[in-house]
């Protein structure tokens, strides 16, 4: 899925999740300073600013198929090689990289299996490829309660909770199918404190992924009633989120 959206529309959306889950999918896949490291649908650009602070702009490499996300991480990490392209289809040499990691990327990668092989083929022998995705299926993410009010009204909603490692232990399947050694899987959380419930609901209707396309294609007395709900399933404002995602870790 290719997220043809305005970068700042995004930031409004996840930014704030995925600013706190770069530090920890960077930990989790050992990035220091030395190694030459990609982001594999890199977005506006959140993980690639982790991955600069540690290693510095000229030893990271970042991929996505969206151009607005690739002119936004272009614009926002001007030293940085930000290139156009799927998982599927990485434009570098074998060997290339010390750590290629996939931030809420495997999710909507449209063959996760051969994304995966294609990171691992790109990571020098004895590097590290990580990534991180929604727990969809465990229903802690930050569109939980959204998904729970869709389906509440429409029985025909389908949410992501069908995504690649989207539940406990299909994130390492993906990796070892894809060839990668010694995996592991873990949890990373983030939080987010919204002041209104405007604040929480106006991200969805920008369009923004499976989400903010359901909210888009419902007429408008239709995404009324979802949002009428949504507020009823939320805490009063202000109120603070806490998100789940399943993370792994293999060795090329």
């Amino acid at each position: 899925m290719t997220f043809e959206v305005a970068a700042e529309a995004y930031d409004r959306f996840m930014g704030r999740y995925s600013q706190q889950l770069s530090p920890q999918l960077a930990d989790l896949a050992g990035v220091q300073s030395g190694q030459r490291v990609l982001d594999v649908g890199c977005g506006p650009g959140a993980l690639t600013a982790e991955l600069v602070a540690r290693v510095g702009d000229d030893a990271v490499s970042a991929v996505d198929p969206s151009e607005a996300f690739v002119a936004a991480a272009r614009a926002r990490h001007p030293g940085v090689d930000v290139q156009s392209a799927t998982a599927e289809q990485l434009p570098f040499e074998d060997g290339a990289f010390d750590a290629v990691l996939a931030q809420l990327v495997v999710h909507f990668m449209t063959d996760p299996v051969a994304g995966l092989r294609e990171m691992k083929r790109v990571t020098s022998s004895g590097g590290t490829v990580a990534a991180c995705v929604w727990d969809h299926a465990g229903e802690r993410t930050p569109l939980s309660v959204f998904w729970q009010a869709a389906r509440e009204l429409d029985p025909e909603a389908q949410d992501e909770s069908h995504l690649a490692g989207a539940r406990r232990g299909h994130l390492s399947e993906l990796f070892t199918a894809a060839g990668l050694a010694s995996v592991d899987e873990t949890n990373i959380e983030a939080s987010a404190r919204y002041d209104s419930f405007d604040e929480w609901w106006e991200p969805f209707t920008f369009g923004v992924g499976p989400a903010g396309a359901y909210a888009q294609s419902r007429d408008e007395e239709s995404r009324e009633r979802l949002r009428a709900r949504c507020a009823e399933l939320l805490p009063a404002a202000p109120f603070t989120l806490s998100t789940w995602a399943w993370a792994a870790r293999g060795v090329a």
